[in-house]
């Protein structure tokens, strides 16, 4: 499950970029690392404003963490986090 959450996440920030959204590059050694990290602070994910900005918020990090393909891989918090981000930032399911 881990390695197809890091291809997605991998082809979400492709499909960012190729929208003009910058963000940090993540190696797949450290994708599962800095989703948790992410998740588990108050900083929103990289590129999460300009995404929203463009109406794709379904290309962050909070989108993927709560799909249910991945959630198995993120706690409660971290997944309630991604909800809060995402229902704050006026996301339609």
């Amino acid at each position: 499950m881990e390695e197809k959450f890091i291809a997605a996440w991998a082809s979400a920030r492709e499909k960012a970029a190729a929208l003009g959204v910058k963000m940090h590059p993540v190696s797949a050694e450290e994708a599962m690392r800095a989703a948790h990290r992410c998740l588990s602070g108050r900083r929103l994910s990289d590129g999460f404003n300009a995404l929203k900005d463009k109406g794709r918020l379904e290309l962050t990090l909070e989108a993927l963490a709560i799909d249910k393909r991945y959630t198995g891989l993120f706690t409660d918090e971290e997944a309630n986090e991604a909800l809060t981000r995402l229902l704050e930032a006026g996301y339609l399911f």
